[in-house]
Formats: C-alpha cells, structure tokens, sequence
C-alpha cells in the first residue's frame, strides 16, 4: 500500500531512541522527509545517520530539550525553513518522572505537566499555522496506556496524558475542517528503554530479576510477548497518511491485548 508519504515533510520528537525513533524510521522508509529532535546530540546525529543510509531520506537533525518553548519554536521554524512545508506532526516526548500517587513531589509534578501535557499544546500551536496555510496536516500524539489502566510508578502519566486526550479532541473539533487530524497512540508493553526502566524499578520492589519482570509483562497481553517499536510505528505512519483521511480525534492502543477495558 502506497501511504502517499513520498513529498511530505515530518517532526518527530524524542527522536533519537525508542519510539520516537521507530516512528522517523518507518516514515522516512515510506519517503517522507524528516526533522528529528532530541536531547542527545551524539545519539541524535547517529540516529539520523542511520536513518539516511537505511532509507536515503532527507533527514534533518536539531538537538534540544523540548521541555522548553524556544526549543520547540527553533524546531518548527527549522523544518519549514529546510523543507518548505510541515506536514506531520509526531509529538514524542520523553515522559514524566516515575513516582507514585500518593509520594510525587512538586518537582516531579512540574516536570511531568511540562513534558507530558504542555509540550503537546506547544508543539501543535507552532504547527498548525503552517498546515493551515497549505490546507491540511496530521498531528499523532504518543501517550502511553496510562490513560485506560493505572501502572505502578507512572501515575504522572496517566494524570497529564489523560489531559492531552481531553485537549487532543477538543482540538481535532477545531482544525478539522481545516483538514487537519489529530490522533492519539498509546504503547503498552513495548520494548523500549523507557519501559525498561519502569520494569526494572519494578524487578527490585519485587525482589526479583529484570528478567522475570519482562516475563510478568509479556505474560500480561493477550498475545503472550513484549511487542516491537516497530508494530507501533507502522499504526503512526498510517495516522500520517493520505489513506488516514476520516479517523481524527481518537485514541488507540498498541498493547498487545495488554488493557482489558472496553471502553
């Protein structure tokens, strides 16, 4: 299936590992061209280094910590200024603090609404004048399964990604008819560092060794395994696509049958 990706011009952030990597990966296979963000600067040039070599994409590198509003302005401002358009939008950041409910500090509460509430709202309003301005664009948002089912140490997820769920719909009600769509995905237990670290800091309150831990998860999901980024990042380069044309304002897991809810 030919995604219709081959002149459009992508963000991502957190680009330089995990899924924010996954994702510029999969959309620069499908020809698209890509900025990529992150803190890292020696993990981001490798990251974009290997990308041009694996696809032969255009690919622009910009190091930054997208905590912070100018990063996210030079980012943009960036991109249009390389590629002359912006047309997807994959907001990817690098997720709250892990704490607990009842002992997060204020510290970690501010660090969580920056990184895991504002910066999406910073990054689409930057955004979106220039998708207007050529008639249309996708923004997908990476959440986490926190917004259906609690995890132990993440409750800053859940509490600032449930926020951009609301934000994320009153938003694709307002930009529609622009033809602009905004989409939410949420990875379960997907093999990244960031889940690595979760599950680690699990191993040692249970005593037991990482190992056994990555076991307990697989053995949560309905297909028995920790899934691949690379499951998750083909569902975001559909949302980016021209064949994604009426499905805005949703949100979907790729969690291997891991949340039980129905709704």
């Amino acid at each position: 299936m030919d995604l219709g990706l081959k002149t459009k011009v992508a963000v991502v952030g957190g680009a330089s590992k995990g899924l924010g990597r996954a994702c510029a990966q999969t959309l620069a296979e499908e020809g698209a061209k890509v900025a990529l963000c992150s803190r890292s600067q020696p993990d981001l040039e490798r990251a974009a280094k290997e990308i041009r070599d694996a696809t032969g994409a255009d690919v622009m590198a910009l190091a930054g910590d997208l905590d912070q509003h100018d990063t996210i302005r030079r980012l943009i401002a960036a991109t249009v200024e390389r590629f002359g358009r912006l047309d997807v939008l994959v907001n990817n950041s690098g997720g709250p603090p892990l704490a607990r409910a009842a002992t997060a500090t204020e510290e970690q509460w501010a660090t969580a609404v920056q990184r895991s509430l504002l910066f999406f709202a910073r990054m689409a309003r930057e955004a979106l004048p220039h998708m207007k301005r050529q008639g249309g664009g996708r923004i997908i948002n990476i959440l986490a399964s926190t917004v259906y089912q609690p995890i132990p140490n993440l409750a800053l997820s859940g509490a600032t990604r449930m926020g951009v769920v609301a934000w994320a719909k009153s938003l694709a009600d307002e930009v529609g008819r622009d033809g602009i769509l905004i989409n939410n995905v949420c990875p379960g237990s997907i093999l990244t560092e960031r889940m690595l670290s979760n599950v680690t800091s699990r191993a040692k309150e249970l005593n037991i060794s990482v190992d056994e831990a990555l076991a307990q998860r697989a053995a949560e999901t309905a297909v028995g395994r920790i899934g691949d980024p690379k499951e998750f990042s083909s569902l975001v380069a559909f949302l980016a696509s021209e064949k994604s044309s009426y499905i805005t304002g949703t949100t979907m897991l790729v969690d291997g049958g891991l949340v039980r809810s129905v709704l």
